[in-house]
């Protein structure tokens, strides 16, 4: 059995070609390809796409509201109080297992496979490998709130309609008005996701397992929401990556307010940071073994 150390030039690639954007690049639309195949990643966006209508549907054949669920009770009412309402529930665990899906395996799968042997060529470093790869997984988390976004608004405008929506200090907002904040809501949710999305990638190569890399984040989220319901210390809380999920109330008031907004971005970018650097550093100073 070979040990392959960061420094040995014939299989990494650290003493090959300057490491240009052009070669991320390369990198990146290769595991975008990859993504593009794999039969997981089409059923996952397919899922995103569908499930916000067949569950306007199902709501609509309630009596009962959820009204304890921020929005719930206009759900009837107003169809873009729907995708509010949709944003509120993915929050709590949906976010962390849809884009961990991709963020916990596209490492791991190369420890899997025992393909690392095979890609760190004089072709390509570490460095662009990884970065290629987080871009991939980015990009993947991305597209899955766009499209359950965009699936989730059409869902409550076409199947509910497009009344005025009650903002969260009893004034009502214009149809036109409404859909740019709940576009808004939506948009707020990227930077804690791409946190969890870090989370998956780090766990996916620190521990060279997927299902570790695909779980792991989805009980870190759902112990983080356990101590927010259990109103644990504001402190800690406002740690939490969780938190930022919650972010959009201050849009929806009547007078907004930022302040939310602005510590959620801060929070979850020192986890972007924090994780993708741990990442970066455990694959550039592990031995890699060839079978």
């Amino acid at each position: 059995m070979t040990t392959i150390t960061p420094d040995a030039p014939t299989t990494t690639g650290t003493d090959g070609p300057p490491r240009t954007p052009g070669r991320i690049v390369t990198v990146y639309r290769w595991e975008i390809t990859k993504l593009a195949a794999q039969a997981r990643t089409r059923a996952t966006l397919a899922v995103c796409l569908v499930t916000p209508f067949v569950f306007v549907v199902l709501l609509n054949q309630q009596d009962r509201l959820p009204k304890d669920t921020l929005y719930g009770r206009w759900v009837h009412t107003s169809g873009f109080a729907t995708p509010l309402l949709i944003l509120g529930f993915a929050a709590q665990w949906v976010f962390p297992l849809l884009t961990s899906l991709v963020a916990g395996d596209i490492f791991a799968s190369e420890d899997q496979h025992g393909t690392w042997k095979t890609i760190l060529t004089r072709s390509h470093s570490r460095t662009q490998i990884f970065w290629g790869k987080t871009l991939a997984a980015a990009t993947f988390a991305m597209l899955v709130l766009a499209v359950l976004a965009a699936s989730a608004l059409a869902a409550g405008v076409l199947l509910v309609g497009h009344q005025p929506l009650e903002s969260l200090s009893g004034t009502l907002l214009p149809a036109g008005h409404a859909a740019g904040l709940v576009l808004a809501a939506w948009a707020t949710a990227l930077l804690p996701l791409l946190g969890f999305t870090s989370v998956g990638l780090m766990l996916s190569v620190v521990t060279r397992s997927s299902p570790v890399g695909i779980v792991g984040p989805i009980i870190l989220g759902l112990v983080m929401q356990l101590y927010a319901f259990l109103n644990g210390t504001d402190t800690i809380r406002h740690l939490l990556l969780t938190t930022p999920f919650d972010s959009w109330h201050g849009l929806l008031a009547g007078d907004p307010y930022y302040g939310p907004l602005s510590q959620g971005a801060l929070v979850s970018l020192a986890y972007i940071a924090i994780c993708l650097g741990v990442a970066y550093t455990v694959l550039r100073r592990r031995d890699i073994t060839g079978g």
